[in-house]
């Protein structure tokens, strides 16, 4: 539709977030303000054109669309047709957008409900979503999805989601997507034309007009969808008098509509019929999303309280080794926060300060610190120790060696990809 100055700030807003996540993230270097404002104009001037190009190709789109709908309109009209047929015929070509929006966001919130109770790895909580996601990665094996899910963990859970419910709509659209969206419209069309009945009831017993007739037929759909009064102003039906009549041509034309909306459900158009909040993977995100995502300071596990801003300390069933995060040590250092703390001598410098800390007093060092839970604990959690195995060269090159002091276990090499999968069965 075009854009005015607050869609410019909007954009602006949006490249500035995106250059301040980049810079908060593993980066050696620091952006000049000449950069941001080079790279907002680079931007700028290439969306200028796409968005100037895409307006034009709408208003045409617009213009050919709005063209067909009034031509049958106009025909009729010309053929001589009352006033009670065109109104009719003008009330169902209004429908038609309203019914499809209407049928693909209950669709998807019914496939939501499915994939809810039938969908493996969505039919739990977020820790059975979690060791979903880290089967997925173990199979895999991608170092750099690994990366995102440990730095970037709500990110990651996000992408999972997305592609699981994409998948399931691929692979179940046939025998369970597309029954729905046709149940869905068949309910609806039933409840216009019953609309339509009570309406003309009530017209004729209060014997009101046209307008009374509208009022009644759009109040009793309101919950089903979004048609007004308003998308019929401006439309002269003072002569409108005969609802029998209005009711039989909304019988006979909202057929062809319902037909004509039908014949293009298919995989690509159904995610994108549906505004962004509508969309199941969007549903399924707040489901899962709308917990504690405060990652700990030391191995970036997550902590696992379904609050998110709840009371209380953080915490977590298993910690990960402290070099999946790359901090803390001169090296790479193997050691799990909850054996960590239950040594009497090992000690950590606190966000890469001077100052020295040991390990069973790690709450002293304030801050993040202070607001975590970890119980001193030797077992480790199998699936962790084969990653660090599996792609020890990938941390070594993505942080630092794992060397000195502080060695791989050989105990931890003893581990196979199937036992660290069964691992997550067992203790998750």
């Amino acid at each position: 539709m075009g854009y005015n100055i607050s869609d410019i700030q909007q954009l602006i807003y949006y490249i500035k977030k995106r250059v301040t996540e980049h810079q908060e993230g593993q980066v050696k270097y620091e952006f000049k303000k000449e950069f941001f404002i080079d790279l907002v104009l680079s931007i700028c001037k290439k969306s200028n054109k796409m968005i100037t190009d895409q307006h034009i190709h709408f208003k045409e789109a617009i213009y050919v669309e709005k063209r067909e709908e009034y031509y049958s309109i106009f025909q009729n009209y010309c053929h001589g047709a009352t006033s009670v047929a065109i109104f009719g015929e003008l009330i169902c070509q209004k429908l038609k957008e309203p019914i499809e929006q209407s049928v693909y966001k209950k669709t998807a919130r019914d496939l939501t409900d499915e994939m809810r109770s039938n969908c493996e790895s969505l039919n739990g909580n977020r820790s059975n979503l979690d060791k979903h996601i880290l089967k997925a990665l173990a199979e895999e094996e991608d170092f750099d999805k690994y990366m995102n899910y440990i730095h970037n963990p709500r990110v990651h859970f996000k992408s999972f989601i997305r592609d699981e419910v994409s998948r399931y709509i691929t692979d179940k659209f046939s025998v369970s997507v597309l029954p729905k969206m046709k149940e869905n419209i068949k309910l609806l069309q039933q409840k216009i034309m019953k609309a339509a009945h009570v309406s003309t009831e009530h017209v004729q017993v209060n014997r009101g007009d046209a307008g009374l007739w509208l009022k009644s037929f759009t109040q009793q759909l309101s919950d089903e969808l979004i048609f007004s009064e308003k998308d019929l102003s401006g439309v002269k039906h003072d002569d409108v008098d005969d609802f029998n009549l209005l009711k039989d041509v909304l019988r006979n034309k909202l057929p062809a509509i319902i037909s004509d909306i039908s014949s293009r459900f298919n995989t690509e158009t159904f995610p994108v019929k549906l505004d962004c909040k509508d969309r199941p993977d969007e549903l399924l995100t707040d489901h899962f999303c709308q917990c504690c995502w405060v990652q700990c300071p030391f191995c970036g596990a997550i902590c696992t309280n379904t609050i998110e801003n709840h009371d209380g300390d953080h915490s977590v069933p298993f910690h990960r080794s402290i070099g999946l995060n790359g901090i803390y040590t001169s090296n790479l250092s193997t050691h799990i926060c909850t054996s960590a703390v239950a040594s009497s001598n090992l000690y950590f410098y606190p966000n890469d300060s001077d100052n020295k800390v040991l390990w069973r007093d790690y709450r002293r060092a304030g801050g993040v610190y202070a607001d975590w839970s970890i119980t001193p604990d030797l077992s480790v959690l199998p699936y962790w120790k084969w990653f660090v195995c599996r792609f020890q060269k990938d941390l070594e090159k993505y942080y630092k060696k794992f060397e000195g002091y502080v060695e791989i276990p050989d105990e931890w090499r003893k581990y196979s990809k199937q036992e660290a999968i069964e691992s997550l069965n067992k203790y998750l």
